[in-house]
């Protein structure tokens, strides 16, 4: 028996936003368009950070016929400030985390809710099936590099995974009580927030659990040049910063690309003076491009796009490099006290004690 039918239970869905006028419509209609939970209520936070375009008048047009939409600001823009909000607002006995970039199908929120009954976990997702952000060639090339292995490794939520426990999923559906036990979100990470507060779930005792057959449409970066900036300048430093405040975060195929551009740049430099190393480097770049090429013809023929074999063995190689050198950068301002998490005092008290090596 999943409820008792006589009592009305409420799940509380937070949606972070900022500047997205573009998606934010589509995805309120989606999540009005769930199909109704027997006595369970909603209620809708979107916490907006400080958007400059029409996304806030957007929501309150919303707002105006459903009294369970809330638009809250936040002023300190970032998802992980947005999600505490809505948590510390939150009644519901379930949080659930939506993007405004995505479109949820009807069943959407009655499949969640079933998994997580079921499986008791503290946090449950599914997968995302990316959409180009935009009509243009770049947007369908990000489309192809987040949806393979080759690209993304196995990050299981973009390509394609078996239902059971994973390190992480996407957007998240939580038991409220788990905020209680192991704290809120990380407040220092502008990026890799989530992925550090499943760390925290596993370590604690919970349960994170994958349901491939639960899907939602995402739409990507629509500017392949925007992919690469968010790449190098966000997601990589981030995660050595994450490392850094949280060790039993690190994961091979985040430092993966690290290595990979370390590699190439000592290569490049000591092939000259050193045989062996010369033909060892010549030797991994020629597989690596030949790998390139296979996943390019793969997703060629995925995406009915012959154009994708000539231009996605480069646009791989980029991705993996600029990744790499954004890890690298993020450890050099580690080292040299530079790095913006260094700068933040602990955002609670007694959340040092969830790490190996407390941050003091």
């Amino acid at each position: 028996m999943i409820m008792n039918n006589n009592v009305t239970k409420t799940i509380s869905i937070i949606i972070p936003c900022r500047n997205e006028e573009k998606y934010i419509e589509n995805c309120i209609r989606s999540i009005q368009s769930f199909i109704p939970l027997n006595n369970i209520e909603l209620e809708i936070f979107f916490i907006d950070g400080e958007s400059t375009d029409n996304t806030k008048n957007i929501i309150l047009n919303f707002a105006k016929l459903d009294k369970r939409i809330v638009l809250i600001n936040n002023p300190n823009i970032f998802q992980s400030f947005a999600m505490n909000i809505g948590i510390e607002r939150a009644q519901g006995e379930w949080i659930m985390r939506l993007d405004a970039h995505t479109i949820y199908p009807k069943n959407y929120l009655n499949d969640l809710y079933k998994t997580a009954i079921k499986i008791n976990s503290a946090n449950c997702g599914g997968q995302i099936i990316t959409k180009p952000g935009s009509d243009t060639y770049g947007a369908m090339i990000v489309q192809s590099l987040s949806t393979h292995p080759f690209g993304v490794g196995d990050s299981g939520f973009r390509t394609e995974t078996k239902q059971g426990e994973v390190d992480t999923v996407p957007f998240g559906f939580f038991n409220k009580k788990i905020f209680n036990d192991i704290g809120l979100f990380d407040e220092r990470l502008i990026r890799a927030q989530d992925y550090e507060f499943n760390r925290r779930i596993f370590r604690s005792g919970g349960k994170i659990w994958m349901n491939p057959n639960i899907k939602t449409t995402y739409y990507n970066q629509p500017t392949l040049r925007g992919f690469y900036k968010k790449q190098f300048f966000k997601e990589a430093p981030y995660n050595a910063y994450m490392w850094y405040l949280a060790p039993y975060t690190f994961a091979y195929r985040h430092a993966i690309t690290g290595v990979f551009a370390t590699g190439l740049i000592g290569g490049m430099f000591l092939s000259p003076f050193f045989s062996f190393i010369k033909y060892t480097f010549f030797s991994i770049m020629a597989l690596y491009f030949v790998l390139a090429f296979i996943s390019a013809v793969q997703q060629a023929k995925r995406y009915k796009n012959l154009l994708h074999i000539f231009t996605l063995p480069i646009s791989f190689f980029l991705y993996h490099f600029l990744h790499g050198l954004g890890v690298l950068w993020g450890l050099l301002r580690l080292v040299t006290n530079t790095a913006p998490v260094q700068k933040i005092k602990e955002p609670w008290n007694g959340y040092g004690s969830y790490r190996i090596i407390p941050y003091k």
